[in-house]
């Protein structure tokens, strides 16, 4: 009876000569499946090797390989002389899988933490970020101009070097000739007076943005946080618990009045002030310090997100914030994916002098620290000079792709969407036409090929206006062109399927 039961099941397994697991793999996991779902029961015995083989059409050391692995998994036992039996260890009171029920097919949602439970509430959902570039896409730098020969040059030479800091763990803070890079390069570019010590490394900015969170925040903290502002950072600070406040922006960025009249006892303020995300405008120097005047007589921290802070092309950039901090308030934030390329998962912190300790702490005893050879190959770029030329480079290019983009708007989308002009980054915003949803209008463009994310994606609270954001800094200008024709064309098409107000009460009437 089992021996018939067994033959059954064994000679149910298929194998797929086509498949990319070798066949002894795919026989290891189809017998693991049979055993641990209770085809067999424990102390039976399977089939011999040369039996099983010429059942199934493989070769009999195929089948001994795989009787092998599952022999050092502990699920049978080869006894010479006797055969192969299921392990009887197997017969111990162990989870099975369990049946759902005919009425009820959806197993239980795990019970979360209350925070997480919150959080997931609040989340901002987000779409899968990009790899490949098409008009519009936001979030990607121009991948067709970087400097892939230097870039793998240098990557072969730190992997000849030595194994202990290729293969080793590394430090947790952050490799020493990577921290120095960072400091050098934002006191000689952003203007900020630091040194290495300040600077941890961390897998990107928004792993600094709930580290940031986390260590700072309470379930509840009030947070100051620009509306419309950045999803990820949002979603971060989300998961760490705050409560966060949406202070309006205007021309000038947060409004710091409003903040104040909202929550005037904040535990932090989350901004954007070197080009705002999304709108794109520059902090004034009136609002920075009162902003560090407000987080001073609150007692509470300001995270600066300088996500492209690097690519001013309209003349001086802005100072930063933290450059004109003098209370220790600001903790700064860095990242290389817009400046270099988002795979690379690398950002950092510039902590604050009172702070620095508390990161040390933190990070020793919790976080793993980012690939040594990520960190190794981005401080060789830096040092040898590659990456000033990289940005000034860059500089060029985004600005001749944001004329691009002003040019076709203006010669297609007169009347349809006012798009705003553009200082630094890698995007700008679109003001629509009054009876333009900029819901139906993205879902559209991208039916059509193009990428333009709604302005109220980035929103707390609505907005009084609607827009669009068009990123121009991964596109090359025809590109640009062409998908400033496609959205005239949707724009257009939308305008025309949607009535003046007054129309459409009479059509009512």
């Amino acid at each position: 009876m089992v021996k018939r039961a067994g033959g059954s099941l064994l000679l149910s397994i298929r194998i797929d000569h086509s498949h990319h697991h070798p066949v002894s793999t795919q026989l290891c996991m189809a017998l693991r499946e049979i055993i641990l779902s209770g085809g067999f029961a424990p102390g039976d015995r399977l089939p011999a090797s040369r039996t099983l083989a010429n059942d199934l059409g493989v070769s009999r050391t195929t089948v001994v390989e795989a009787f092998s692995r599952l022999t050092a998994e502990g699920l049978i036992d080869s006894q010479t002389g006797s055969g192969t039996f299921v392990s009887a260890v197997l017969g111990a009171d162990r989870p099975m899988p369990s049946k759902a029920k005919a009425s009820s097919p959806e197993p239980a949602a795990p019970r979360l933490s209350a925070v997480m439970e919150d959080a997931l509430s609040r989340f901002v959902e987000r779409r899968r970020l990009p790899h490949a570039p098409r008009a519009f896409t936001t979030a990607l730098p121009a991948f067709d101009v970087f400097p892939t020969a230097q870039w793998a040059r240098l990557s072969a030479k730190w992997l000849r070097g030595n194994h202990d800091e290729v293969m080793g763990y590394g430090d947790p803070y952050g490799a020493p000739q990577l921290r120095r890079a960072v400091a050098s390069h934002l006191r000689a570019n952003r203007g900020i007076t630091c040194d290495p010590e300040q600077v941890f490394i961390l897998g990107g900015a928004q792993q600094a943005f709930h580290l940031i969170g986390s260590m700072l925040l309470n379930p509840g903290d009030k947070v100051w946080f620009e509306n419309p502002g950045a999803i990820g950072a949002r979603n971060s600070l989300v998961a760490s618990g705050a409560d966060l406040v949406p202070v309006p922006v205007d021309a000038n960025g947060l409004r710091v009045e409003e903040g104040l009249r909202l929550a005037p006892r904040f535990r932090l303020a989350f901004v954007t002030p070197s080009h705002q995300q999304p709108l794109g405008c520059v902090m004034s120097l009136a609002r920075r310090f009162a902003l560090l005047q407000a987080a001073e007589q609150a007692g509470a921290w300001v995270i600066e997100d300088d996500y492209d802070g690097e690519f001013f092309f309209a003349g001086r950039p802005p100072p930063t914030l933290k450059s004109v901090d003098t209370t220790g308030r600001v903790i700064y934030v860095g990242t290389f994916s817009k400046s270099l390329f988002p795979a690379l998962r690398l950002g950092y912190v510039l902590a604050p002098p009172a702070l620095v300790e508390t990161f040390r702490a933190v990070m020793s005893r919790f976080l793993p620290g980012v690939p040594s050879h990520t960190q190794g190959v981005t401080a060789e770029f830096i040092d040898e000079g590659h990456f000033a030329v990289h940005v000034r480079r860059m500089r060029h290019i985004y600005f001749e792709r944001h004329e691009a983009l002003a040019a076709a708007a203006g010669k297609h989308l007169g009347g349809l969407l006012d798009v705003v002009p553009a200082h630094s980054g890698l995007h700008t915003v679109g003001y629509l036409a009054p009876r333009l949803a900029e819901a139906d209008v993205s879902q559209e463009a991208d039916r059509r090929g193009i990428t333009v994310s709604p302005l109220g994606r980035f929103a707390i609270t609505p907005l009084k206006v609607s827009g669009l954001v068009l990123g121009f800094g991964s596109s090359p200008p025809p590109v640009i062109e062409a998908g400033v024709k496609v959205l005239a064309d949707v724009l257009d098409k939308q305008l025309k399927a949607r009535p003046p107000r007054a129309a459409r009460k009479a059509r009512a009437a």
